[in-house]
């Protein structure tokens, strides 16, 4: 949006989003003593954030959040993670190998985390420290674009309050970011480049999640899930302890969504319902909340020059995502994006050139090691090869034939995969193919792993009780989405894609019907953007023109 004449409130930063990339930015504008304005979509920080989620202090990290906050991990976090496993799945048949080696490398820590409760909690510190400065934190309130003047990005502009200009603007909005796109430096074109997470918080006493698990009350684990037990579909499962609840959830390449034309509910309730799970979960189920995210691939799509002019994007509005395969990192990097940006931009303040901040940022990204991390060279060279159908045709086939079984099976090739899951240069280049994901786990389960014969009785909760449970703030008269094309062929994927939709439900975001007219049938898409999770899955795979609700509106998650 072109600026007017009219005379702008101004600050010397705006941060557009308070989830860890954005308090972390905030916290370290503050400490600088630079002027800082915190603007909040959600109710309260967290409310409109979902994680599966494991937040890392990595040993090689410039920036790790306990050092921006302390009592993080007293006050903010669940449990600490010490056991880290993989579960190889052919149906019932389990093989486990111990990723501890992967888990603990450059690690200092790991905790999971349920994001309102962290969220909200480094809300009140980020406003404690911007208000020192002049600044602080408002919520409720929708950044919908960039302030421009003569074409020079000079502020933002919302929806609840009039402009305001600022020297540095933080984008911090989420992989849905609306400054991104507004920039040109984020677009939603191709699923392969992104992923969907879907997750359920199920309910747990605490001392029966240590009796369970065979923890002690400091203590936590974090355990995956590949193989069989998904279908065909790319991606896998994770289930993690927190104080008193599990996170349990799936996460697929979005393109092998589509293309299995496979509904997110229905993957999550065959993790929920495997036998693997039954003595973790017992005959008790109570599903807290139900949620879902869409989730930036990095090895794709995370920005190696993530500024314009004096704009910066931070975490997933960067792409700053890391999924290589049992390893999954972003809020860890959003922090250090976030405190990076701040001292880039305390560096070069009162320079003329608006977009000295955003060039020393990216600098100090690359020097940090970060987008090595983020875009990992080999990754690069790996897929030219191994992502070809012809080479994954080939080699599914091998794997799946009685000669891939015999040299998978034997006891040195269970050694060596021991060995590859937990390297981090092999696992930092495992091409996005079902070989991966799907091939190998199950040859590996089927060959090597114990057959389960627990009798998993949970019964989880149906997809209309799962929207019913969630809390909305419906915004009447002002829908976020327009479905742009209703033809199924431009817009059906979304039908089965979208977390809160099905093909055989009737409620949803999106359903499809057959009409007839003229004597000719055609099948057609419509819109209910009322359960909507926001997620933005249908902003790629269908014909829609997307934006968030207004500031306050829209789902509000307990858990997140």
């Amino acid at each position: 949006m072109a600026a007017d004449s009219t005379e702008h409130e101004h600050y010397e930063a705006v941060v557009v989003g308070c989830g860890p990339g954005g308090a972390a930015a905030a916290a370290r504008l503050a400490d600088h003593d630079i002027e800082t304005l915190v603007l909040e979509r959600g109710t309260e920080a967290g409310s409109k954030n979902v994680s599966g989620g494991l937040i890392y202090g990595e040993e090689s990290a410039p920036y790790t959040i306990d050092d921006l906050f302390e009592g993080f991990r007293e006050e903010a976090a669940e449990r600490p993670v010490t056991d880290y496993r993989i579960h190889n799945v052919a149906g019932n048949s389990v093989k486990t190998y111990d990723l501890r080696d992967l888990h603990e490398h450059d690690t200092e820590w790991c905790d999971a985390v349920l994001r309102r409760t962290m969220d909200s909690w480094l809300e009140k510190r980020v406003h404690e420290k911007t208000s020192e400065t002049g600044g602080g934190v408002l919520t409720d309130v929708r950044v919908n674009g960039l302030l421009r003047e003569n074409g020079e990005i000079v502020g933002v502009t919302c929806d609840e309050l009039d402009s305001i200009e600022a020297d540095l603007i933080v984008a911090a909005d989420g992989v849905n970011s609306e400054l991104a796109r507004d920039a040109g430096l984020m677009d939603w074109a191709e699923p392969d480049e992104w992923f969907q997470g879907v997750k359920a918080t199920v309910e747990m006493d605490p001392d029966v999640i240590d009796d369970r698990f065979g923890l002690e009350s400091d203590e936590g684990v974090a355990h995956l899930f590949s193989g069989d037990l998904f279908a065909d579909v790319r991606g896998g499962g994770f289930l993690y302890t927190n104080e008193d609840s599990l996170s349990i959830g799936t996460v697929f390449h979005l393109d092998s969504l589509v293309e299995q034309r496979a509904e997110p509910h229905e993957l999550l309730d065959a993790l929920l319902t495997h036998p693997l799970l039954a003595t973790w979960l017992g005959d008790e189920y109570d599903e807290r909340e139900y949620a879902a995210k869409l989730v930036p691939d990095s090895k794709k799509v995370a920005h190696p020059e993530p500024h314009q002019g004096r704009l910066v994007l931070v975490g997933d509005a960067a792409g700053q995502m890391q999924a290589q395969g049992p390893i999954i990192k972003g809020m860890n990097h959003a922090v250090t994006a976030g405190a990076l940006a701040a001292d880039a931009f305390a560096v070069t303040r009162g320079n003329a050139d608006p977009a000295a901040a955003g060039r020393r940022y990216a600098k100090m990204l690359e020097d940090s090691g970060t987008m090595d991390k983020l875009r990992p060279r080999r990754y690069d060279l790996a897929r030219t090869v191994g992502e070809r159908d012809v080479v994954t045709s080939v080699v599914d086939s091998v794997l799946e034939s009685p000669i891939g079984s015999i040299a998978v099976g034997n006891p040195i090739a269970d050694r060596l995969l021991k060995r590859a899951y937990n390297s981090p240069f092999l696992v930092s280049m495992l091409p996005d193919t079902a070989t991966g994901y799907v091939t190998l786990p199950s040859v590996i389960g089927e060959t090597h792993g114990k057959t389960i014969h627990w009798e998993n009785e949970v019964d989880p909760p149906s997809l209309e009780e799962r929207i019913g449970d969630l809390t909305y703030n419906t915004d009447v008269g002002n829908p976020h989405i327009e479905l742009v094309d209703e033809s199924y062929e431009a817009s059906g994927a979304a039908v089965a894609a979208c977390p809160v939709s099905a093909e055989e439900f009737g409620g949803g975001c999106y359903r499809s019907e057959t009409v007839e007219t003229n004597g000719t049938e055609e099948t057609l898409v419509s819109l209910d953007t009322q359960p909507c999770v926001e997620c933005g899955t249908c902003a790629v795979v269908a014909d829609t023109e997307w934006e968030h609700p207004r500031g306050g509106k829209g789902v509000e998650y307990r858990e997140g």
